[in-house]
């Protein structure tokens, strides 16, 4: 589909960093653009941009139905995401709240594209060497995120069988990028502090993915009516090791390079034990090591993206060496300011 000024976008997650990047580039292509947002969500950003504001959420089923009255497309950036906790409280919002919003757009009538922002990290926790869009999803996830990341992907998949719901699937790797204000601060305050440590050998490429290159993948999702209905695997044009990963940042920024290393079987030693320990204790934080940080330092993250290269036609413009410049000069500028 091609959109005009007359069709109205939705996005939930907006505040967030793929949504606040999809939000923003819609209102340079001069789309209508709204998002589901909490009472309680920083929005300036949003409101300068000139986007529409629904208060609401995706456990209540009457703000979900304001945020799809009129809407063309919907981009589902929203997930409650982490690395622990309860699988039951990622399946509330995650899936059942993923049914919610469905059902909402489909009975209103004017839904034409629904893009479904899902993860790498649907596949089985392990090495991967190229794997590609025909290996299955995991049903055993590791943690309660990436459980229910598969669970919802099957459910909008089910609304695409029986339903003829107009959907496309992105499995994006670890998005990194200007606004990131979850995973990079931590990381970069480790790298500062001298406290990271590779889990494993440092040469185990990452599925980075770059936001700005996920959102020329979300566009084009919206775009090409033949893709409806596919789901691509989505990561920069160059999987980088986590060695070059960790220390590019460092030398943007001008950080130590992390030199320790926790060899593999003591971090899932550690893991196993820690990961015990922190349920018995009840703890809400997660252990310093287990096994969904193990998956993402410690495994080879590399997939394949020749499908989204040839019937996507996905052509990632950033490289990663210019991507992590923006993304850390962003951080740099916000210190400044701060």
């Amino acid at each position: 589909m091609q959109l005009t000024d007359k069709d109205l976008i939705l996005i939930t997650g907006a505040t967030g960093l793929v949504g606040s990047h999809v939000a923003e580039q819609a209102r340079q292509k001069g789309i209508r653009t709204r998002a589901l947002v909490r009472s309680d969500s920083a929005t300036d950003f949003l409101k300068q941009l000139g986007v529409e504001l629904v208060d609401g959420n995706l456990d209540d089923a009457e703000s979900l139905k304001n945020a799809c009255h009129g809407v063309s497309v919907v981009v589902h950036c929203a997930a409650k995401v982490g690395d622990w906790g309860p699988t039951q409280e990622y399946r509330r919002i995650n899936v059942e709240g993923t049914r919610s919003l469905l059902d909402a757009a489909l009975q209103l009538g004017s839904l034409q594209r629904w893009v479904q922002i899902s993860s790498l990290g649907v596949y089985a926790g392990g090495d991967h060497y190229g794997t590609d869009e025909t290996t299955k999803p995991s049903t055993q996830g590791i943690d309660g995120y990436t459980l229910t990341k598969v669970e919802s992907e099957q459910l909008v998949c089910e609304y695409v069988a029986q339903k003829h719901l107009p959907a496309v699937i992105l499995r994006p790797g670890f998005v990194y990028g200007p606004r990131d204000r979850t995973v990079m601060p931590r990381l970069m305050e480790k790298l500062r502090t001298r406290k990271f440590a590779y889990l494993g050998q440092p040469d185990k490429l990452m599925n980075n993915t770059f936001v700005g290159n996920l959102c020329e993948a979300i566009w084009l999702a919206i775009d090409n009516d033949a893709v409806v209905g596919e789901v691509f695997n989505v990561r920069d044009a160059r999987a980088v090791s986590k060695q070059e990963f960790m220390n590019t940042i460092c030398e943007i920024a001008g950080l130590p390079v992390p030199k320790k290393v926790v060899p593999l079987h003591v971090a899932r030693f550690l893991s196993w034990h820690m990961e015990k320990l922190w349920k018995l204790l009840r703890r809400k934080e997660a252990p310093l090591v287990n096994r969904a940080r193990i998956k993402f330092l410690g495994r080879n993250l590399d997939f394949e993206i020749e499908k989204a290269l040839q019937q996507l036609h996905y052509r990632p413009s950033t490289d990663f060496s210019e991507a992590m410049k923006q993304t850390v000069d962003w951080f740099a500028n916000q210190e400044r300011s701060n």
